[in-house]
């Protein structure tokens, strides 16, 4: 069994952000494949559904971004899935908008709900899946992931979207290293650039 978690915050006052995205691509990956959204199981803090054709658990903390692991963890356990059998979506300011980039292990880079999961499992070892939302560059990040997306941006980073989730369908499939070779390209280009 594997867990497919995408990181965001809840409500309606965060959908669209440059935050959420990680929320959008398992939405997408939960449509593809007609899973519906239910509540975690034993209070834990989110949202999950089953892709059972696939034995995977996707998710969605709704604890915010900066204590995300107070949701996965409690889902691994549960569910009894092991640590390497994790890959996480989440948004990554360094990277430019429209990038997917995919790692079985490496530090935070500054991502808040990154370092809530690694402080939460003790280990930065897990497979995670970035999607470039640029701006790391600015000094105050605050408004930028918190923001939505300018109109050209938006066909860029629904692309980049659809990426990921074929990748997500890869690591599900083959593991993280066949999802890293197939996805980490250096002529990976946004829509924009095609």
């Amino acid at each position: 069994m594997k867990l497919v978690v995408g990181l965001g915050n809840p409500g309606a006052k965060y959908e669209g952000t440059r935050h959420n995205v990680g929320f959008a691509a398992v939405d997408l990956l939960a449509k593809r494949h007609v899973v519906q959204w239910e509540a975690a199981p034993r209070g834990a803090p989110g949202l999950i559904g089953r892709w059972r054709a696939a034995d995977v658990v996707l998710a969605k903390p709704l604890t915010f971004m900066n204590l995300s692991g107070d949701a996965i963890v409690p889902l691994l356990h549960f569910y009894k899935i092991e640590v390497p059998d994790l890959i996480v979506a989440v948004d990554d300011v360094n990277l430019e908008a429209g990038r997917v980039r995919i790692r079985s292990e490496g530090s935070a880079g500054g991502h808040n709900g990154l370092k809530s999961i690694i402080a939460s499992l003790g280990t930065d070892r897990f497979s995670r899946l970035r999607l470039g939302v640029g701006g790391g560059a600015q000094r105050n990040l605050s408004p930028h992931v918190l923001g939505r997306f300018s109109a050209d941006e938006e066909a860029v980073i629904d692309a980049a979207i659809v990426r990921a989730v074929d990748a997500m369908e890869v690591f599900v499939a083959d593991g993280v290293v066949a999802a890293m070779n197939q996805y980490n390209r250096k002529d990976d280009k946004t829509a924009e650039d095609n």
